[in-house]
């Protein structure tokens, strides 16, 4: 919704402006000269027929600029960017399988939206430039000094209408919204990566083995446990040669004999 509102308002746009000359003879004046400019604002193409006031004589002129390379740029971006967002809506929820199979579809869909809050910031910049400009070359005020009727002051040139921009403001807005949009979604869709996940399971295994050492570790072996040294059956707790020294004590020498 928001590219759609970026690109119609920037790619939809037709506007004018006004202008009267007031000659001093009356019969040549022009008191409604109506200039008109549109998307994409290649405004030296725009022509126009004015009064020279001397005589019936008209000069053609021409607005001064060429900002088409900065408006198609935003538009053509706008218009990628909603046909992802329509592509990567129908992925999502028809064939969300296929996009989490080998972790390939979250990266290709991570990389796309850096991309985007990229291009985003990059043609919104440069509309928002191409835009100020665009002003400028259609002030009515700058348009009367290309006149040479103008320029002499026994004549009065007067601008009557000047140009709508709202629209064209609302697209620069809209373009900025965008960035932060896509921008924002970066993290969401890093969530989605394997990335994401492997840090998640980078950490709670770094726990677990450094737990397992301390558990394997001499303080904590069962060294003076069941199988330990000290607590171990062995040779305090088994009978061994001192126990059958014993025997000889208690059976006497046949015994010892016997034993020999």
């Amino acid at each position: 919704l928001f590219a759609i509102f970026a690109f119609a308002t920037c790619g939809g746009y037709s506007g004018g402006l006004r202008l009267s000359v007031d000659c001093a003879n009356k019969s040549e004046s022009d008191l409604n000269i109506d200039i008109a400019f549109a998307y994409p604002f290649r405004l030296y193409q725009v022509n126009f027929d004015v009064p020279t006031c001397e005589g019936k004589r008209r000069e053609k002129l021409s607005l001064i600029g060429d900002f088409s390379s900065s408006a198609e740029f935003f538009v053509t971006i706008a218009v990628f960017a909603f046909l992802y967002s329509l592509a990567a809506t129908v992925v999502y929820i028809f064939f969300q399988n296929k996009y989490r199979e080998n972790n390939r579809g979250p990266l290709i869909d991570f990389i796309v939206t850096v991309v985007f809050s990229f291009l985003w910031l990059v043609g919104s910049s440069a509309w928002a430039k191409g835009l100020s400009d665009v002003k400028i070359a259609t002030d009515p005020d700058e348009v009367l000094l290309l006149m040479s009727a103008c320029k002499q002051q026994s004549n009065k040139c007067l601008p009557v209408r000047s140009p709508v921009m709202s629209s064209l403001n609302t697209s620069v807005v809209f373009g900025f919204l965008n960035f932060i949009l896509w921008a924002g979604n970066i993290w969401f869709v890093f969530k989605e990566t394997g990335w994401h996940s492997s840090g998640q399971r980078h950490a709670p295994d770094t726990m677990e083995k450094q737990s397992s050492s301390y558990n394997q570790g001499g303080y904590n072996q069962d060294s003076y446990g069941p199988s330990g040294g000290y607590n171990q059956p062995g040779s305090y707790g088994q009978v061994g040669e001192y126990g059958q020294s014993q025997s000889y004590g208690q059976s006497g020498p046949t015994s010892f004999a016997n034993q020999i």
